[in-house]
């Protein structure tokens, strides 16, 4: 599909059904193991996956770090017709993606049970969490390397075949949730197992690109390997906070907690986690959607269809945020059934903790989609100042000062002050960058330089 001279709307809903969908398969893997184990062994089997979400989100954070990175680079560079620099960036990415793996990859081998009680086990959840981990822990290889691989297979014109890995993954581990967890009856142990084999397969279809007539992915001889170490881990960081924060951030949650609140509490949050996966995963789709059109036009400086681009992304990202709010607050009971086997506990606090927390939903999408959109046009900075403010700082001071001052319930509120800050530190930031590419183009649509006649992108 030509980024440059295309039909931009096309393009850009190219993009973004295969970008979704995969966003959408691929947290299939965490919300199906939440609902057969929940409803396999009740609440405790949603603390335990709560407890397991840090370390999840280490896993994968790796990956994105490494993979967002060097293909928004490539990108950028295929831009300027420089493939064989965006070659390098390929092979650095891949380099720096192993190295890192094992970091983490020995941790969780070596010290799972430490790690499970710093993120928040008790003595009651921590069995559940490992038997969990009992395969998984194997397989985090495959995790890490499936993010690095899927946004370069994207922005090599190939965005059909990750989504068809992480449909194809998300299928087996559907059934095979199934069959192991009830059929076989190996409980939440099966969840983890099942998980491992669907990314097993997720990953043989996304390395048949490489065999492929159509992949232009190269590993290259490299100059300046540690500059563009550098520069891959600039421009992926953002993304990768906002990752890695989700699992700061429930690892907060988690001892806050069983600090001022209970197990059935804890509970509660497990179904919520799975709620905000879901939700970030959408809001990663509108931004991978729109990552590849937004690199590719601003390294051509082809700003007009950048800002068109744009402009699609964030009315995608407002009407996600509706439909989102909508339904959490909407049907919050229905939500809590489908993910666990309740209890009358549960189901007395369940509805005004899923209604409270739930309004930050609302412009969510739109505060993720900003580090993507900042990353696309090169303003790693900025993007890391959002990514940063909402993920790591407001969200790490809140859960500790406000439920101090105001009280145990007020927890439940936080995130929603951390969004809404967020947000307001965001708009400021995009408009000012918005109004420069608008500066660039001259006010105005430059028709030579967006080779795109008024009927193409009608």
């Amino acid at each position: 599909m030509d980024l440059l001279g295309g039909n931009l709307r096309k393009a850009y809903f190219k993009y973004l059904a295969t970008g979704i969908g995969a966003a959408l398969i691929f947290s299939v893997y965490s919300i199906v193991d939440c609902i057969m184990v929940g409803q396999y062994q009740g609440p405790d089997g949603s603390s335990a996956l709560a407890i397991v979400m840090p370390i999840w989100t280490s896993v994968l954070s790796m990956g994105i770090l490494t993979g967002t990175g060097g293909a928004v680079l490539m990108a950028k560079l295929r831009g300027e017709n420089k493939k064989r620099e965006g070659d390098e960036y390929f092979t650095v990415s891949t380099v720096l993606c192993a190295l890192l793996t094992v970091f983490v990859w020995l941790a969780v081998l070596i010290f799972p049970s430490q790690l499970l009680r710093f993120f928040g086990a008790s003595d009651n959840i921590l069995p559940h969490a490992l038997a969990y981990i009992k395969w998984l822990k194997y397989f985090i290889p495959l995790f890490t390397f499936g993010q690095l691989i899927a946004p370069f297979i994207r922005n090599d014109n190939a965005p059909s075949k990750a989504m068809l890995a992480v449909i194809s993954g998300g299928v087996f581990n559907i059934i095979g949730d199934y069959v192991l967890v009830f059929v076989c009856d190996m409980g939440i142990e099966g969840a983890g197992l099942a998980t491992s084999l669907g990314q097993m397969l997720t990953i043989g279809i996304l390395c048949t690109h490489f065999f492929s007539k159509k992949c232009t992915l190269r590993f290259a001889k490299v100059s300046n390997v540690f500059k563009k170490a550098f520069d891959i881990i600039k421009i992926g960081f953002p993304v990768f906070i906002v990752d890695i924060a989700v699992g700061i951030t429930v690892l907060i949650f988690n001892n806050r907690i069983m600090h001022y609140l209970d197990e059935d509490a804890l509970a509660v949050y497990g179904v919520i986690v799975n709620i905000n996966y879901f939700v970030q995963c959408v809001a990663y789709g509108i931004g991978q959607a729109a990552q590849p059109v937004l690199s590719v036009n601003y390294g051509a400086m082809q700003y007009d269809r950048v800002k068109k681009a744009s402009r699609y992304a964030w009315i995608t990202a407002a009407v996600a945020g509706v439909v989102f709010l909508t339904v959490a607050e909407i049907m919050p009971m229905q939500l809590l059934r489908i993910f666990m086997k309740t209890t009358p506990q549960v189901e007395q606090i369940a509805p005004d903790i899923l209604r409270t927390y739930c309004i930050c939903y609302l412009i969510v999408p739109l505060n993720i989609l900003s580090t993507y959109y900042l990353q696309a046009i090169m303003k790693a900075g900025a993007s890391l100042i959002v990514s940063l403010l909402r993920s790591v700082i407001l969200s790490s001071i809140l859960l500790f000062a406000i439920p101090a001052i105001a009280g145990k319930d007020s927890l439940w509120y936080v995130m929603n002050i951390v969004e809404a800050i967020t947000f307001a530190v965001m708009i400021i930031i995009a408009a000012v960058y918005e109004k420069r590419l608008f500066s660039k183009s001259g006010g105005k649509v430059p028709e030579v330089r967006a080779l795109e006649s008024k009927e193409s992108d009608a």
